[in-house]
């Protein structure tokens, strides 16, 4: 149990408003066999980001069933406007994919139940899995899993984590890379890497494993080493289903909240404060003229 009690341990700092639904996930979900949940297949891959991989996550039936499930809703992938948080098509990524509901039927009730228990995060915070199609060439270029448009951000606010899960296996290439991971110079790699995944930190798609990583750090603020993308594919095609975990529930929208109200949004406000965050963080701890800040008296900026 060691890799499970200390992931829980050191995310404590970054666990929000819902720590109360957290602990209700740990207690229901705390009694699973270890075939629901298996820290022994659990391996950190890295501290900056934090990033671990579990080792057949998936059973191959699952992954089958995913693949079936998406193989003819497939449409062209879009990417997040940073501007307006619209979704946009571009030519960072090139892949197809389509996004299935939650609790769709008992197989993805399981898979979403079974992250709940890996992360420590509540379902309710996680958005509909998204399964991904890479053929011959496609790719996903570097990008970040958190938010800078108001948008996205009142939707669950940052995604704290993602849950990446590979559905297949690929001959060559369609490794994820960390292109700013401090380990990127330390991992030694043959010719069987593709040489986009030799410029940082690269995980080999394995049909069944699972890469978790974090976009946040432990205090809440966002991690520019979390930058990830798919390399293209060389040989073969790669299949993917992505979750992405939000600091807030993603299936109950925001509370309205008055601007005459003068009070902090989260028990952690003062002390990201004294950290600086009002000034580094401005969107999230102060708002803008569009949507209110969450730390709005801890940064001294309520109208009196």
């Amino acid at each position: 149990m060691g890799i499970y009690c200390c992931s829980y341990d050191l995310l404590r700092p970054v666990l929000f408003p819902f720590f109360a639904a957290l602990l209700l996930v740990g207690s229901s979900l705390g009694r699973a066999d270890s075939d629901f949940f298996d820290p022994t297949r659990v391996t950190q891959l890295s501290w900056r980001p934090r990033a671990f991989l579990y080792k057949r996550f998936l059973s191959y039936d699952e992954c089958d069933h995913l693949m079936t499930l998406a193989k003819d809703k497939l449409e062209k992938s879009m990417v997040a406007d940073n501007e307006s948080g619209k979704s946009v098509m571009s030519e960072v990524r090139t892949s197809s994919g389509m996004f299935l509901e939650k609790r769709q039927d008992e197989v993805i009730a399981r898979i979403e139940k079974r992250i709940a228990a890996w992360t420590f995060l509540p379902e309710e915070n996680g958005e509909s899995m998204q399964i991904l199609h890479y053929e011959l060439g496609e790719k996903y270029e570097p990008h970040f899993d958190y938010f800078h448009d108001q948008t996205n951000q009142q939707l669950g606010g940052h995604r704290v984590a993602t849950v990446l899960m590979y559905l297949s296996n690929v001959q060559k290439g369609g490794e994820t890379i960390f292109p700013n991971s401090e380990g990127k110079l330390s991992q030694l790699k043959n010719d069987t890497w593709s040489d986009c995944a030799k410029n940082g930190y690269a995980v080999k798609p394995e049909k069944g494993d699972a890469l978790l990583f974090f976009s946040l750090h432990l205090d809440a603020t966002t991690d520019p080493k979390s930058l990830h993308g798919s390399c293209p594919v060389i040989e073969g095609e790669k299949w993917s289903a992505t979750k992405w975990i939000h600091v807030r529930s993603f299936d109950k929208p925001e509370k309205n909240r008055s601007s005459d109200a003068c009070e902090d949004e989260n028990v952690l406000c003062p002390q990201w404060a004294a950290a600086g965050e009002c000034a580094k963080n401005p969107l999230y701890m102060v708002g803008s003229k569009d949507s209110l800040g969450f730390c709005r008296k801890s940064c001294n900026v309520c109208s009196l």
